[in-house]
């Protein structure tokens, strides 16, 4: 097959496992439907049987992760649209934001510890909490590897789905706000659209808070890789 005609229908592969989960886990509403996790599935399996290239792949692709540079601009919308409820919440949104990215720090360095891995694998999963744009851009301070650090963060987030809510239950947590700042700091974007689907102001807290999180990952990433070493 033409490579061209190889890699366009690459592009269209993604694009459709992408709107295909979408629409499904709209319909659904089942965790193992959502595009973070069915898409790259879908994706994964079907490059691997029909044997395509990873070059193939990419030629056209990559025009999708180039679009995460843009897509973060597009965060200062909700920052300014909801700018009310970070003057009603700015202790708890503040205090979540510095928690939630010194715990993200901390259990990536605990693992560090406890386990034998490679040097490029744990020094990509120090930013695995934060949103993949932010995480790309802050992970070169730890000497991470950008792909690496994209597949961490997505199954981050993937964990963050799953357990959030027997999570919440166990630790008795019912405040709205308690649920959008601890989803929105751990799980970053996919944790911000599980908030969504709890309630629209679980939601709301959550996409600020990973907002909030993701820049001063990117900020201070400089400051904590000095300090880990």
């Amino acid at each position: 097959m033409n490579l061209t005609l190889l890699a366009l229908l690459c592009l269209a592969l993604t694009l459709g496992c992408y709107y295909g989960s979408k629409a499904l886990y709209r319909r659904k509403q089942r965790v193992w439907f959502a595009p973070i996790l069915l898409a790259p599935l879908a994706i994964l399996v079907t490059v691997v049987i029909l044997k395509i290239p990873l070059a193939s792949y990419f030629q056209y692709t990559h025009w999708l992760a180039a679009l995460l540079a843009p897509a973060t601009i597009a965060f200062a919308v909700p920052i300014y649209r909801e700018r009310q409820l970070i003057k009603q919440y700015p202790i708890t949104l503040s205090v979540g934001v510095i928690v939630g990215l010194l715990l993200g720090l901390a259990t990536s360095w605990l693992l560090m510890q406890l386990t034998t891995m490679p040097t490029e694998l744990s020094n990509s999963l120090m930013v695995r909490s934060v949103s993949t744009p932010f995480a790309i851009e802050a992970t070169g301070a730890f000497g991470g590897i950008p792909e690496l650090t994209a597949m961490l963060v997505l199954l981050t987030g993937i964990m963050g789905m799953l357990i959030c809510e027997p999570l919440f239950k166990v630790a008795k947590i019912r405040s709205a706000v308690a649920k959008g700042v601890a989803l929105g700091a751990s799980a970053h974007g996919a944790g911000a659209a599980k908030a969504s689907e709890i309630g629209r102001q679980e939601g709301v807290i959550a996409s600020l808070t990973m907002i909030f999180t993701g820049i001063a990952m990117v900020l201070m990433a400089p400051l904590f890789a000095s300090v880990i070493g």
